[in-house]
């Protein structure tokens, strides 16, 4: 039975905001929004019929500079509610007429990410009864019945004894490495075809991907020996694709992508027409947005899954806005991202936070790492502090590029150890205050070096 995603709809923002601050240090404002939307969307299903489709989400601008968390907060949500997501480029699109990609392709990799997700939420579903159904199938190749011959009542209870030997030592995994002869579905090899397209032929692109597909799922029987594991992959694979039904795959899939889809448009300061910005560029710009204006504003769009309409999807766009600003876009798409969240640079706080908070908080990822070899890696509170000293220095005398320049201090930090660290297993580095000055020394005094490396 299809399920859908209704209890994760009905998180309150309160809970949203605390999933979201287990991943994400500050930035409460752009949580805040981005919970509330959501939490419009059980609202709005709470409404009556005639009334539900009269309320359109309220989609956000997110502004601020790269690596404050703008795309993971986004991504984060998305996973949160099991909602389809996809994150664009705006400048990845051109105005019709140039050559680029049609706006409209963004939807259509929705609708594909939205049946992806559901058709793996149904396959983890009946797993359980595919399993079974497998290891029948693995029995039957390990125990063939002998044709042309009628067995007794005896023969039988024998036979459904050394069966149930064998299922045991299935479920022990003593028959793994066994090798059987099987009978599996394969492609009849048709040819991957990826059609490049620009913006008048992306829909023709995806018509002959789907068609060049269709033909690849013609499948037929082979005869392979392998393993019993091997095989035990395999057939649990085809039962619980048997268990599946596509057009009710589809049908749910589409309603995600309609009711819960979120697409994350980001670089949209870079096709705002700022003033003062001169001619060229910004001509295909404002032609990007004037595209983007009936899907944001709601449209019908053609996917190889059938129509879906983008009335009640939630739009986030994002963008530093160093050049240009909100109000620099045409009116139109203005009023279609009523919500304007600003985004506070990092400082030093929060990079130490970002360092030790999060449950994936990057310097307990470098101590996990390390254990996988066998050996010990320990941060200091002092290192830490340095660490997140250093990035914010870094990033104040150059491009601030946020969180992100903490990975490029820990790999530099880290080099020789993650270098030499399969070489000695059973050992233990503690990284404090001075480690990291003297590591980090030499290439803060070199400007240049710095540039290079930092």
């Amino acid at each position: 039975m299809i399920r859908s995603n209704k209890n994760e709809l009905s998180l309150t923002p309160r809970e949203i905001v605390s999933e979201l601050d287990r991943y994400i240090i500050g930035q409460r404002n752009a949580k805040r929004a981005v919970a509330i939307a959501i939490r419009n969307r059980w609202r709005r299903q709470q409404l009556s019929d005639d009334f539900r489709d009269e309320v359109i989400p309220k989609n956000i601008i997110l502004i601020g500079p790269t690596g404050v968390g703008k795309t993971e907060i986004a991504r984060r949500l998305a996973g949160l509610i099991r909602a389809p997501f996809v994150k664009v480029e705006a400048t990845s699109y051109t105005q019709v007429g140039y050559v680029g990609r049609d706006v409209e392709s963004m939807i259509r990799d929705l609708a594909e990410k939205a049946y992806n997700l559901v058709k793996k939420e149904e396959l983890s579903a009946v797993q359980e009864r595919a399993r079974n159904d497998a290891e029948e199938r693995v029995l039957d190749a390990l125990l063939p019945p002998v044709e042309g011959s009628e067995e007794s009542e005896d023969d039988k209870a024998r036979g459904q004894r050394t069966r149930e030997k064998f299922r045991q030592k299935l479920r022990a995994g003593e028959l793994d490495d066994r090798e059987i002869e099987i009978s599996a579905n394969v492609s009849r090899g048709s040819p991957s075809v990826q059609v490049l397209s620009g913006s008048n032929f992306d829909k023709m692109g995806m018509d002959l991907q789907s068609m060049f597909q269709n033909m690849g799922n013609d499948k037929k029987k082979v005869e392979k020996n392998v393993t019993v594991k091997e095989a035990w992959t395999i057939f649990q694979s085809e039962e619980a694709e048997k268990l599946l039904d596509p057009e009710k795959v589809k049908e749910e899939a589409l309603k995600r992508a309609q009711d819960s889809g979120i697409v994350f448009i980001d670089e949209i300061d870079k096709v705002a027409s700022g003033k003062g910005h001169g001619s060229g560029p910004d001509v295909s710009g404002e032609g990007v947005q004037r595209d983007l204006l009936p899907i944001v504003e709601g449209s019908t769009v053609s996917t190889r899954y059938g129509y879906v309409k983008t009335d009640h999807m939630l739009f986030i766009a994002a963008g530093a806005f160093h050049v240009s600003k909100p109000a620099d876009m045409i009116p139109e798409l203005q009023g279609r991202f009523p919500i304007r969240v600003e985004l506070s640079a990092l400082d030093r706080g929060d990079l130490l936070r970002i360092l030790t908070e999060p449950k994936n908080a990057l310097s307990r990822q470098y101590v996990l790492l390390s254990e996988t070899e066998g050996v010990t890696l320990e941060f200091t509170d002092d290192a830490l502090d340095e660490i997140a000293g250093t990035a914010e220095i870094v990033n104040r005398s150059m491009e601030n590029i946020g969180a992100r320049r903490l990975h490029t201090i820990m790999e530099s930090l880290l080099d020789d150890w993650l270098f030499d660290a399969p070489d000695k297993k059973g050992s233990k580095v503690v990284v404090d205050r001075e480690f990291v000055k003297q590591k980090l020394e030499g290439i803060l005094k070199d400007e240049d070096l710095t540039r290079f490396i930092l």
